[in-house]
Parts: C-alpha cells; structure tokens; sequence
C-alpha cells in the first residue's frame, strides 16, 4: 500500500500545480480528513503533499501523530477544535491548558497557522454550542496571547453556507435573521484580532437541489454566460465567487465589509445516492481541475479581483467511515490505498511491484518535470 501511495500520487495535481514553470500555489490547500478504514500513515500523507506541491493543509482535530510527523516541514496546519470540546474551551483556564498541551509543544517545529474552533456551529440543531462558540474563540486567543504565539496562529471557525438567509443575487447576501446577534459578536472577534470568516461554500449542493434551474456549468467552472448582478452590474462566470461575494455582502450589512473570507471546503463527489444528482466521477474531475487552474491564476473574486481568494478543497481521501448519504464518503482525490479516484487529464503507471520501485520513481519524476 505504501508503494502505491508513494508512486501512483506524484503527477495528477503535482503537473497542474507545476505548469509552465508554476512552483507553489499559496493560496491553495486541501482538508486531510480521517475518517477512513486503511488510511495512510501522516509520514506518507506529508510526501503526498510535498509532491502535490501544497503548503496548506487542515485536518479535524489536533492528532498529535500528525502534529509530529509534519515537524519541520514548512506546511501549514489548521488544527480544529472539535465541536463538543466548546464548553469546555469557554473557561479561560481550560483553555489555557488546552493550547499549552495541544498547540505549544508542536511549536515552532510544525507550523500551526490556524485554530478552526468548532465546525459548522452555526448550522446545527445544538443551540448551546451556538452559545458557547463566541466565548470558546476569545478564550483559546487569550490562551494565546499568554503565551506569545497571537501573533503566528489566527483564529476563527468554519461556517456552512446555510448561515446566509440569501445569497442571490451575490449583492443581496444577507446572514439568518436569528443569527444577526451571535454573527455580530463573531465578526467583531475576527475584526479585532484580524482573522478570516472561513466559509465552507459547495456549489454542489444547490445544483443537487436544482439541477434544471442552476447550469451545471455554471457550477463546474466551465465556460458559460454566467450571471450579471442587477445591483452591481458584476458579472460571476462561476458559482463559488458568487457564493463567497454573498458572504461579504453580508458582513457589510452588519458593519464589518472589510474582512477577508477564505473558503476552507469546497469539492465535488465522485459517487452519491440515486437523488444526488451529479455526484460523478466526470464532474467532480472537472469540478476540481478548474478549480485549480483559477488558483494558478492567483485571482479574485468580482467583488474583490486584487485579493488572492485562500481556498481548501475537500479531501485528500475519501473517508469509508464518515456517516450520511453516500457522497460524503465520495469527495476525495484519492482512496485509502493511495490510487486516484479519478484522473483529472492524466494517465500514470500504476504498477506497485517492489522490484519496480527505482523505475516508478524515476518514471514519476520524469513525467511530473
């Protein structure tokens, strides 16, 4: 399995991130969730990513497996605080403790950029961890501030889309009206410590929902006519700049229009259930290879062309063990055993015999120069 992971994963993204001379992409970073059955070691997953040429990764927890295996690396880490750890997290003391025990000791050695504090808060039907998400992120940056490192560790939390009441068109984005009182303070938070509003955006999921009114291209990133925002006279070519445009406009309407937002998920399925319309392997390769080459570009989105959009693409892996419907088991690159799941316009020799290794690696580095 080793073998395979090492040799089968050195093109595919590894060419697009490197076309024309293009070295790192900074702007990009993929989810490393590990939620699976028979997923590689963290040592193998860093030469995976070196290989892809990605600095920036996050994982869901802080896994001190993978703290330790990404020690002198030079990649970037969003570690996350998981979601019933928040009550906890709200007493300054426990969160002092945390940070010292979970975050400090990995320092400098792994660069840990960013804490995501919770995932998803808003969204869920717990209303407590709703309360307990605001005084949960002024407590682990206190906890930081004590100890010297506010100043190389950002914090923030990621938020579902479904935080926007509306976001069509994109000048009309505006948060749930029950969330104006807690969203207030969050922003708040992140203007004062100058943190993005991470925003998980999937343009997936509104063509699933209404795949005859929204285009498919549209949504992939392929050539289409687009949308023009009769407010603003803007015109989005693709659905996910709408999508994080909406969510501007909508800390404007608050008071708080000057913070960055970084998309930390977005991806496309492989495989979904009969109802999941689209969840196919075409699109999903489609969907991320044009995602990619808009980050070469290093672009903006309409509201914001000088400002290099951060994105996270959702995964690295598929994940056999996540529960739900079936394509949230379907967004990885790769399966476990490190073959892809897709091609996204290359084919690559797959053969894993370990007499083969030396010619495997000189083929893939060959092919990938």
């Amino acid at each position: 399995m080793e073998l395979r992971t090492a040799f089968t994963v050195q093109c595919i993204l590894g060419v697009l991130l490197s076309l024309s001379g293009v070295g790192l992409v900074e702007s990009l970073g993929i989810n490393y969730g590990q939620v699976g059955n028979d997923l590689p070691p963290p040592n193998t997953v860093l030469q995976l990513l070196k290989s892809l040429k990605v600095t920036k990764t996050r994982i869901y927890d802080t896994n001190p497996d993978v703290l330790n295996a990404f020690a002198g690396s030079g990649v970037e880490l969003i570690v996350t605080v998981e979601n019933e750890m928040l009550a906890t997290l709200m007493d300054p003391q426990q969160a002092l403790q945390w940070v010292t025990t979970r975050i400090k000791p990995y320092l400098p050695a792994t660069k840990i950029t960013g804490i995501a504090v919770g995932n998803e808060v808003f969204t869920g039907d717990d209303m407590t961890l709703v309360d307990n998400l605001v005084p949960a992120m002024v407590s682990i940056q206190q906890a930081l501030s004590q100890l010297g490192l506010q100043q190389y560790i950002q914090v923030s939390t990621p938020s579902s889309l479904a935080v926007l009441a509306n976001s069509y068109p994109p000048s009309e984005g505006m948060f749930a009206p029950e969330l104006t009182s807690i969203m207030t303070q969050m922003l708040q938070f992140l203007s004062t410590t100058k943190a993005p509003f991470w925003i998980n955006a999937y343009p997936y999921f509104a063509y699933k929902d209404s795949p005859d009114k929204i285009s498919l291209d549209y949504a992939l990133f392929n050539p289409n006519s687009g949308m023009i925002d009769p407010h603003t006279n803007m015109h989005y070519d693709n659905m996910l700049y709408a999508q994080v445009d909406a969510v501007i406009y909508a800390m404007a309407r608050l008071g708080f229009g000057g913070i960055e937002v970084r998309v930390s998920e977005t991806g496309w399925p492989s495989k979904g259930d009969p109802n999941e319309v689209g969840a196919t392997p075409q699109n999903a390769a489609i969907y991320n290879k044009n995602l990619l080459k808009r980050q070469l570009s290093g672009e903006g989105t309409p509201l914001r062309p000088k400002m290099r959009l951060e994105i996270y693409v959702f995964a690295l892996f598929n994940e056999d063990m996540k529960p739900g419907p079936t394509s949230e088991r379907n967004y990885g690159f790769y399966k476990p055993d490190g073959t892809m799941v897709y091609n996204v316009g290359l084919t690559v020799s797959t053969t894993t015999s370990p007499s083969s290794s030396i010619s495997l690696t000189s083929m893939a580095t060959k092919v990938c120069t």
